[in-house]
């Protein structure tokens, strides 16, 4: 993609409509196709990743919870690709059970200084996303991994954009679109604004964000600034809630919840990202140590009826 598109470019991609498409999961939200929700309801893997099922067995048990569409962790599937299994293969299990990969966890240190480290991630990144196009997956996780760590080295958020604009140059080649996440936790990209600025002074129309109610609330951007953010800049977002017993400065990953088990406010966030074009994709993203206790099943069927109720009415 030409270095002549234009920072006013980028952001009018950011915020223009974009061509509508009929979610998958419109009956899993409770919805007819005439009444289209504007939500599509997802499973990340992380929720139910403590079972240790492996990329077959979590994909069957989402689908028997009622789910239609899944992020999956890219080290599952290179499991099961090493184990035996082709994409090819996936492909039609997927389709057996009636599943599609919204998007893709990965971590790849795309971000970092050292340049000779950020080139092999970018090596790392671009053969995901070769595996990832093969199995059907339009969109892959880029968090700032390698540079998330306490004392990390703040990076220049100009740095940061150019590499954003790399890895959507490779995203142009692979057509698997690199989401740029915000990790609340982390010393960089831990803002709403950072991410943000890194999306739009990237210059590069497919920019994205992948945003999230529990990185949101730890990172201290909350969600006033959400309506400043174009529409089209979201569309995957991790939601998952939390009590009122954790600061944002105490909580950990694995004190997420259920949405609706705690005081975050989600039905207001979705109010606010909410778009009437296309579905966005909200995607149930916990790390909690008691549903890693259950049944996988157990776990994904009482997730579809929480993000059931999470967008009723929205």
């Amino acid at each position: 993609m030409s270095q002549s598109i234009t920072r006013r470019q980028t952001l009018a991609a950011l915020t223009a409509s974009v061509g509508a498409t009929l979610s998958t999961n419109s009956l899993a939200a409770g919805t007819s196709p005439a009444a289209q929700s504007p939500f599509t309801i997802c499973l990340n893997m992380s929720t139910i990743r403590g079972q240790k099922l492996g990329f077959v067995k979590e994909l069957e048990a989402a689908s028997k919870g009622g789910f239609r569409s899944v992020e999956i962790w890219i080290e599952t599937l290179q499991t099961y690709l090493k184990s035996g299994g082709t994409t090819a293969e996936a492909r039609k299990i997927l389709a057996d059970l009636g599943i599609k990969i919204e998007n893709a966890i990965g971590f790849a240190p795309w971000i970092i200084d050292d340049e000779a480290a950020r080139a092999k991630g970018l090596s790392q990144l671009k053969n995901e996303m070769e595996m990832l196009a093969e199995v059907g997956c339009k969109r892959v996780a880029t968090p700032p991994i390698g540079a998330q760590s306490p004392g990390s080295p703040k990076i220049d958020l100009y740095k940061a954009a150019e590499r954003y604009r790399a890895i959507l140059e490779v995203g142009d080649k692979t057509g698997v679109v690199p989401q740029l996440e915000l990790w609340g936790f982390s010393p960089n990209l831990s803002r709403l604004s950072e991410v943000m600025f890194v999306a739009i002074e990237s210059g590069h129309p497919s920019a994205r964000v992948l945003l999230d109610i529990y990185h949101l609330y730890k990172g201290g951007s909350g969600n006033v600034s959400l309506p400043l953010v174009g529409k089209p800049a979201i569309e995957v977002f991790h939601v998952n809630d939390y009590t009122a017993d954790f600061t944002r400065e105490k909580i950990v990953d694995a004190d997420r919840v259920f949405p609706g088990d705690g005081v975050a406010p989600i039905r207001e966030t979705l109010k606010l990202i909410k778009r009437n074009d296309q579905p966005i994709v909200v995607s149930l993203e916990v790390f909690n140590k008691n549903y890693y206790a259950q049944d996988a099943l157990t776990v994904t069927k009482t997730a579809m009826a929480k993000m059931k109720a999470m967008v009723a009415g929205l």
